[in-house]
């Protein structure tokens, strides 16, 4: 590319960095906008654990069940209006001395009581579905058809999810505004639940949600559609109350609460503005030493960082990632690595200066010498933030996350933006070579 061609892109590069600053600016101003995500070590709340028994599981499903199980609970939870609560599966760490390797970590920020957010989790029931069969029972002097409830292996791990529905918008039924509940099951649901009515047509099919019956529906015909429907003398109400039940009882695998925490507003608010200032100060004593010894490239290499930083900050916006103490932590860490490969980069291009080289060639052939140890750099410590995330738990793993997201921006600006904005300087620079630091000079 030619001298023009580089400062035009350094222009957009540059309108492109205005734009993203005021993105992260304008969102996080606006009260519907995208905002930050911040884990419960910044902004106080609930921090639970349960340990998921997946021994009865094929190994091959435990994965899916899992994603199913925390499907559930974010329903669980979504119902009693939480702000942004954060559900998420845990593997645990293959050095663990844990025999359950599956976890469930639920974080309820705002919610400071324990006995309130175990509440909102609720107990973990197991939904049943039930054939009824009835047989004589003499009592005395009269004989009375005794229910007997007959297991079909239908469970809570095939229902995909149960809602309120009304007659007027289902022709299946003549009566209108009659409350009624669509029951959905998952694929492998849809097939035994087809199976089920296809052989016991007129048969009652009993619901239990942790072994109490919740309601018994007659069969009317098979159903193959994966799709139920439940209707009877239901109040609104009570339809709305079925939904619930089914839905919190749709687990796919029993789980127990393991642990608990607590952290307060106060701690998690002082948490993040000390490092919110740390950053800040960080940056700006790094701003100036690069000034003041780099001059000019080292004014760039500024601007460059500053792009990175507005990108990193709309990254977690857009993805979104929740951002907590170790997450910022890994923030910082990757600054550092962008500032290391900017001083890599003007070293290499002091070097090319001496060699009698114009002012663009010093800049491309001192990016081509600097590229390979900046790739091996920043390759290795990607490779560990991988291998954290895979096997750390998810404090760790929020650290590698930032970590990794941080290490690829940081590349792109240092290689891309900073080697643009040095060879739009072309000419400008060796006008005026005192903007130039005498390091750079060709003596």
């Amino acid at each position: 590319m030619n001298l023009t061609t580089y400062r035009t892109w350094a222009a957009i590069l540059l309108l492109v960095g205005v734009f993203t600053v005021w993105f992260v600016y304008a969102s996080e101003q606006n009260p519907n906008g995208k905002h930050f995500k911040f884990g419960l070590d910044l902004v106080g709340g609930s921090h639970l654990t349960y340990e998921a028994d997946t021994s009865q599981l094929d190994p091959n499903e435990v994965n899916e069940s899992m994603v199913a199980l925390r499907d559930v609970i974010e329903k669980r939870i979504n119902v009693f209006g939480v702000a942004e609560p954060l559900v998420q599966v845990e593997h645990a760490g293959m050095f663990s001395e844990s025999d359950k390797s599956e976890r469930l970590i639920v974080e309820l920020p705002g919610v400071t009581d324990l006995q309130e957010a175990i509440a909102l989790i609720g107990a973990t029931p197991t939904l049943e579905f039930k054939l009824v069969g009835l047989y004589a029972t003499s009592t005395g002097t009269s004989t009375e058809p005794t229910p007997t409830y007959i297991d079909t292996g239908l469970t809570g791990a095939y229902l995909k999810s149960a809602r309120l529905n009304f007659t007027g918008t289902n022709s299946r039924t003549s009566f209108s505004n009659e409350p009624l509940v669509m029951v959905d099951f998952n694929d492998e649901g849809k097939d035994l639940f087809a199976q089920i009515t296809g052989d016991h047509v007129g048969e009652e099919l009993a619901i239990f949600l942790d072994g109490e019956l919740i309601s018994h529906p007659v069969i009317n015909e098979k159903i193959s559609g994966g799709t139920a429907v439940i209707t009877g003398s239901f109040t609104v109400e009570e339809a709305r109350e079925l939904v619930r039940d089914l839905n919190i009882g749709a687990l796919p695998v029993p789980i127990e609460l393991a642990s608990t925490q607590t952290v307060g507003a106060t701690l998690g608010t002082e948490i993040l503005q000390k490092g919110v200032k740390a950053g800040i100060v960080g940056f700006g004593l790094v701003l100036l030493f690069m000034i003041a010894w780099y001059r000019l490239p080292g004014f760039m290499a500024g601007v460059a960082l500053m792009i990175y930083l507005a990108s990193m900050l709309a990254i977690f916006k857009l993805i979104p990632v929740t951002l907590t103490a170790a997450g910022i932590a890994g923030f910082l860490l990757s600054v550092g690595m962008a500032v290391d490969a900017n001083v890599i980069i003007f070293e290499r291009l002091k070097e090319e200066l001496k060699k009698d080289k114009t002012y663009p060639e010093a800049v491309l052939d001192g990016f081509k010498r600097a590229w390979a140890p900046i790739r091996d750099g920043n390759i290795t410590s990607l490779i560990s933030a991988v291998i954290l995330f895979w096997l750390g738990t998810s404090v760790v793993q929020g650290f590698a996350l930032v970590f990794g997201i941080g290490i690829l921006v940081s590349m792109f600006t240092a290689i891309v933006v900073t080697r643009t904005f040095l060879v739009a300087l072309a000419g400008f620079a060796e006008k005026v070579p005192k903007l130039l630091n005498s390091g750079f000079s060709k003596e």
